[in-house]
């Protein structure tokens, strides 16, 4: 599988499970890309950096903001500056944009995406696009949605024992699972774009 969040060995030894104990491997690697997706879908975002460069072309209509130093265009997080490349232009004429500072200030240093680039003279008028070419994700994965993933795949590995939703044990009798984990919406929450969630 690729691109989950949290890795099988760490995941069986939290369900109390051999490492060499192989027998449930499929189902667990299943459950991993489940909780990573579904994490995906509820912040709105991914957390997995490309392998190699990306191009995504954006129209600067409604994806600016106006601040004192210039125009920010926000775009999909950017987590590496190795072989970003930002144009303007349209069809097949594009011009490269060498004046630009990355959106917020030093965010791959301290483990975030680039979130906008900002540019002096704005972004273009009219049918004008900006082209990305970027490593897009995150440069690593926050340690929250590790963990985050760990429980809702620990969740959905035991699922198979909660027909309907309803568990039980002899101490606390039968219980209903709650819709949305807390714990794993209190880890993600601030990872969340506005908007989703």
């Amino acid at each position: 599988m690729a691109n989950e969040y949290a890795d099988l060995g760490t995941l069986k030894r939290q369900l109390g499970l051999d490492d060499t104990d192989d027998s449930r491997d499929a189902l667990l690697e299943q459950a991993l890309t489940a909780a990573s997706r579904s994490i995906d879908r509820a912040c709105g975002r991914r957390f997995w950096l490309d392998g190699t460069a990306v191009q995504r072309v954006y129209r600067p209509q409604g994806r600016t903001v106006e601040e004192a130093d210039g125009t920010v265009l926000l775009v999909d997080d950017i987590g590496s500056t190795s072989g970003l490349l930002i144009e303007t232009g349209s069809g097949s004429s594009w011009s490269v944009i060498a004046s630009w500072e990355s959106v917020p200030d030093n965010a791959l240093v301290v483990g975030r995406p680039i979130t906008g680039l900002l540019r002096a003279g704005g972004w273009g008028s009219g049918a004008s696009r900006v082209r990305v070419t970027a490593l897009f994700g995150w440069p690593a994965v926050p340690d929250e949605i590790v963990q985050a993933t760990l429980i809702q795949a620990n969740r959905l590995f035991k699922r198979k024992d909660s027909p309907e939703g309803v568990t039980g044990s002899a101490e606390w009798g039968v219980v209903r699972l709650s819709r949305r984990d807390p714990d794993v919406w209190n880890l993600i929450e601030p990872y969340v774009l506005p908007g989703f969630g």
